[in-house]
């Protein structure tokens, strides 16, 4: 099961640690044709969400590796669950459906390190 959550941790670490940034480095411009919600969002909560994603992707692999603070990991996990949930409903808002089963994923992925991990305390 170790293997399990190393891997999925891992791979959400790296997805939301490349999608943070380029939320916080990226103009609403040069995000809009991609992510076309920006267009209806405040700047300032596009920075929040990629901050949010950049903290979590660190806090699923860093408190866990090395024993500082490891409740730290399954809290980060829990954050990310909060993001997908709120990334649903604006794509089912914005006619956006082909975007939700992506959605349900990394959420489930993320529920799935945020159990494991409270269970392994």
């Amino acid at each position: 099961m170790d293997i399990a959550l190393w891997a999925v941790s891992g791979i959400l670490a790296v997805l939301y640690l490349g999608a943070g940034i380029v939320k916080t480095v990226r103009t609403r411009e040069q995000l809009a044709p991609m992510r076309g919600w920006v267009r209806d969002a405040p700047v300032w909560s596009v920075k929040a969400i990629g901050i949010a994603e950049i903290l979590g992707a660190i806090g699923l692999v860093v408190p866990w590796l090395t024993g500082i603070a490891p409740v730290l990991t399954p809290l980060a996990a829990v954050g990310l669950v909060i993001v997908q949930i709120g990334a649903i409903p604006v794509h089912l808002r914005r006619g956006e459906g082909r975007q939700v089963p992506a959605n349900v994923v990394l959420l489930l992925a993320a529920l799935f390190v945020a159990v494991f991990r409270f269970a392994q305390l």
